[in-house]
């Protein structure tokens, strides 16, 4: 068992940094390999910003090293530099990297504002992140350094989130923390940091904060202004710039009262114990003698050139797939691919053959003719290393190398000697996208796939989901430019009886319209079924304004040429089968982005494992953005088809619950655990904008902008942090669609006969208590969260547990058991999903000020499978202060006599003094009124 375990283990760890991050980062005796970093090509030349990076590189080395007790270091790190910028001797090949998969991107910010280095996180604590994002202007400026510290141990800061899955000690939203009755702390890590508190004031000078009677904390706009000087050398996660911090919080620095995300979501561990639980740590040790300096290879990128690697052997005329492999190859050579990209042709069934060699994609004309030698014919048997060796000669037809090439492999079929060409895919330098069609197709296509940075993705042969041209569409360069990039606006099919219709409405939204295409296909008939187009002025289209193909694969295209803005809105469609028995239809729409100063908005599916070993579940992520920018308040579902059986719709979430881990960031996930079979399973992804609901918004996980310092006790204050105007950040972004394809994933392991109730219900991530009363004896706690399923997020648990205790560390997982039993007894869980109060009255409680209370929370199903403990919420109870029943003898009393006495002989600023002094006395013990609030 625990073999198995430490199996799963390193499975799930090697592919969550495929699945997630993409990454291609080795770690080889402490040293960190093949870290990619790219410029967007959006970016103008400059040699600066490569300057920048090689120092920042070298500073994070140092740095990181010290850090981590001398355990990590930076080894080597690829620059990837656009096309765009002029090649020098110097620059090197890009091999297999690329923009989409890189471990750092260097981009501009969406309209402009704002350079906060950020790292994207979708998963958990200790699950690794997207990616890290600079800005050009964070590279170059060096009026930055005063805001956010040194390039270097910025770089270590965000690395930290990306390899290790930790999260930032301070918290934006809850920037301080009750310690007790009218004393708050600043929300960090550790608390040994000091400063002063202050609020700037519009005059431009500042005055100390004061703290509000109601919260117990800060008043509104309070800022912590920390000591330029310091003796505690932590925490790099929470303010790295500061000369003395030297070191990630550890168990004996960590502040386990801050409401930070590193709490919430890590149960009050500290970094440094999270990242002791990671794979690097137990992989590695301490390190003795001196650091090499990183190496850095800067390396330019090339035009594209892809070869199509095509099985024709026998088993592909079932089915109808060598038909298929055509509809869906053809719409990657007319409408996916890039112009200027060079493309070629090889078939493969027992020996391989060149079809055409490469073609640069300048015209339509050129497009026309590449599709022309796509085959139609299919028989003989599989031998995929020799179509991949065909594929090399075909790309070197352009490069000396095979070096930063693709090749598109499909297969429907096995090949025994496939293992044999594992060596020469690994030094080819190229990146190989398999797409595997039917049931039957060889298992070791995703070691092609993973071994060289490609895609994977899984067909099978229900025509209703439109799988295998979903596969080609989602096929783009990776470069990051998004005017070239094609997207998929719909894709949908169905079977539908004689004289029966596929209708629906294509939604062209403002960002895109360039290059659209629709297209049609049909699984029996000889003959098109009737077509039927209306765009949003009105004007309609026929199946004869459409392009037949007239090699009998049944297809048929509608290119709109120019730029369909001048129609954007909704395009209805309905295509009829006029065939004399049942057959699916098939409707495609894709498009590019209307305008370079506009960009498109985008759904990016990922899964947290590409290789699942039953009973752990599969997380489905899909990132909605624009320009970097998060999207929320989308409909977002996932069709997730097993290579034989029934599709299951699966909604996405961004709500902060269940498999999602922050709210509206505009990344929405699900679990899926509905196995039915071990094999594969691919994914697709539907996004819909409707009803003025969807907006952008602001970027949750960004490097702390330090407002200022304070130097030989004076405060100097860093210029304000530059803000967008709300009304432009969350801009109504109006109706739209978006479909692709997320991929494919294994499952080993699943039951015969199918999984038994092994699932427990998920982990609540929202947890919060507040203290309702603390006037009387009996204290009352409100405890809130959203209701977990009886399997992860479906259905309905059977019971909760509660507990409470005034140490955070006594709820973890493997303490919870000695906790504070809460009674449950009346508490019914409600379906996943729905919100959940609970009121209670501990039977015992320490009553003194300023005392915290944590509690914890999980939920049991009827099989007694037990979900892990919940983040841990925390209340601090706060105690009215009594009056004295006797004066004391050097305590002089107060009457509103004697006040209305002085207040007659005194100034008005000495009234309001007075006023205030005897308020507090007065009010001593007493409620405050909720009409008043005094």
């Amino acid at each position: 068992g625990e073999l198995f375990r430490s199996f799963k283990l390193e499975q799930n760890s090697k592919s969550l940094l495929h699945g997630v991050m993409g990454s291609m980062v080795k770690l080889q005796n402490g040293g960190f390999e093949n870290i990619v970093i790219t410029i967007h090509p959006g970016i103008s030349e400059d040699d600066s910003i490569l300057n920048s990076i090689k120092g920042m590189i070298k500073e994070a080395s140092s740095y990181l090293f010290n850090a981590t007790n001398q355990r990590f270091y930076i080894n080597s790190v690829k620059v990837v530099i656009p096309l765009t910028w002029q090649s020098k001797p110097e620059y090197g090949r890009v091999t297999t990297e690329s923009y989409d998969k890189a471990d750092v991107i260097v981009a501009d910010p969406y309209l402009k504002y704002g350079d906060d280095p950020y790292t994207l996180q979708y998963g958990g604590c200790g699950e690794p992140g997207r990616y890290i994002h600079f800005t050009p202007n964070f590279l170059t400026n060096d009026s930055l350094l005063s805001v956010y510290g040194s390039r270097g141990r910025i770089f270590v800061h965000e690395w930290a989130h990306l390899r290790w899955g930790v999260f930032d000690e301070y918290n934006m939203n809850a920037p301080f923390y009750a310690t007790g009755p009218q004393k708050a702390e600043a929300t960090r890590c550790s608390a040994g940091i000091s400063g002063q508190y202050i609020l700037p004031l519009k005059t431009g000078k500042t005055r100390k904060c004061k703290v509000e009677h109601r919260t117990g904390l800060y008043e509104a706009g309070c800022q912590f202004i920390p000591n330029k000087v310091q003796t505690a050398s932590s925490s790099i996660m929470y303010m790295q710039s500061l000369p003395s911090v030297t070191k990630f919080c550890d168990n004996n620095t960590h502040n386990i009262q801050a409401t930070n995300m590193q709490n919430k979501l890590c149960n009050y561990r500290s970094t440094w114990e999270v990242i002791m639980d990671s794979a690097d740590f137990a992989s590695s040790s301490a390190i003795n003698g001196p650091l090499p300096d990183p190496t850095i290879s800067l390396l330019h990128s090339q035009d594209r050139v892809v070869c199509l690697v095509l099985d024709v052997s026998g088993s592909m005329g079932s089915y109808n797939r060598i038909g298929r492999l055509k509809q869906a190859a053809e719409v990657f050579i007319q409408q996916i691919i890039e112009k200027d990209s060079w493309v070629g042709i090889v078939t493969f069934q027992s020996s391989a053959t060149i079809k055409t060699g490469l073609k640069q994609i300048t015209s339509d004309s050129v497009r026309e003719t590449l599709a022309s030698y796509l085959p139609t014919t299919a028989g003989g048997g599989t031998y995929i290393c020799g179509g991949l060796k065909k594929g090399f000669e075909v790309v070197r037809q352009r490069y000396s190398t095979t070096e930063g090439c693709e090749i598109v492999l499909l297969t429907d079929g096995e090949d025994s000697s496939i293992s044999s060409c594992f060596p020469t895919v690994q030094s080819s330098g190229t990146i190989i996208h398999t797409i595997a069609l039917g049931p039957n197709a060889d298992p070791g296509l995703e070691k092609l796939s993973n071994m060289t940075g490609g895609l994977n993705f899984a067909a099978t042969d229900s025509l209703d989901t439109n799988g295998l041209i979903d596969a080609f569409s989602s096929i783009s360069s990776g470069s990051g430019d998004t005017t070239q990039l094609p997207i998929q606006l719909e894709s949908k099919g169905e079977t539908i009886a004689p004289r029966g219709w596929l209708d629906g409405t294509v939604i062209i939204d403002k960002t895109v319209g360039n290059d659209t295409f629709f297209v049609i296909t049909w699984s029996l008939s000889t003959y098109p079924p009737g077509i039927f187009l209306k765009d949003p002025k009105g004007r309609k289209y026929s199946e004869a304004d459409f392009t037949i193909d007239n090699t009998n694969v049944r297809s048929a295209r509608l290119q709109i040429k120019g730029t369909a803005e001048v129609n954007p809105g909704r395009w209805t469609y309905a295509v009829m089968n006029t065939h004399s028995t049942s057959q699916v239809l098939s409707i495609t729409v894709t498009s590019r982005t209307a305008s370079a100063s506009l960009p498109p908005l985008i759904v990016k599916p990922y899964m947290n494992t590409d290789n699942s070993v039953y009973p752990s579940p599969v997380v489905i992520y899909a990132e909605v953005s624009q320009g970097l920018l998060p999207v929320i308040g989308a409909n977002v579902t996932a069709t997730v088809e097993p290579q034989t059986g029934t599709p299951v719709e699966l909604q996405l979430f961004d709500s902060g619950t269940g498999a999602d881990i922050q709210k509206n960031d505009g990344i929405y996930s699900a679990y899926f655990i509905n196995f039915t079979l071990n094999g594969r399973y691919s994914i697709k992804v539907r996004v819909e904008g409707k009803d003025e609901t969807v907006r952008r918004v602001r970027r949750q996980s960004q490097a702390l902008y330090v407002p200022g310092y304070v130097e030989d006790g004076v405060v100097k204050m860093n210029a304000p942090r530059p803000e967008a105007n709300e009304d432009e950040i969350q801009a109504n972004l109006g109706d739209f669609s978006r479909t692709a394809s997320g991929g494919s994933f294994m499952v080993q392991g699943v039951p015969p006969g199918g999984p038994t109730d092994v699932f427990p219900p998920c982990k609540i991530t929202d947890l919060a208590a507040e203290l309702l009363d603390d006037s009387g004896d009996d204290d009352t706690f409100l405890l809130s969260w959203t209701a977990p399923g009886d399997n992860y997020d479906i259905g309905k648990a059977d019971r909760y547990e509660i507990k409470l205790s005034e140490n955070p560390l006594a709820l973890r997982n493997e303490n919870f058991h000695n906790a504070t039993l809460v009674n449950t007894s009346e508490l019914i869980p409600e379906s996943a999903g729905v919100k959940q109060n609970f009121t209670f009255k501990p039977e015992k409680s320490t009553k003194e000020n300023g005392t915290a209370l944590y509690f914890a929370i999980r939920a049991i199903d009827r099989s007694n499978n037990t979900g892990e403990v919940s983040n841990i919420a925390r209340a601090v109870l706060f105690l009215p202060m009594e009056l004295p029943t006797t004066p004391s003898p050097t305590t002089p009393v107060l009457d509103t006599v004697s006040i209305i006495v002085i207040a007659v002989c005194v100034s008005v600023i000495t009234i309001c003094l007075i006023a205030s002094i005897t308020v507090c006395i007065v009010c001593k013990g007493r409620k405050r009124s909720p009409e008043t609030g005094l």
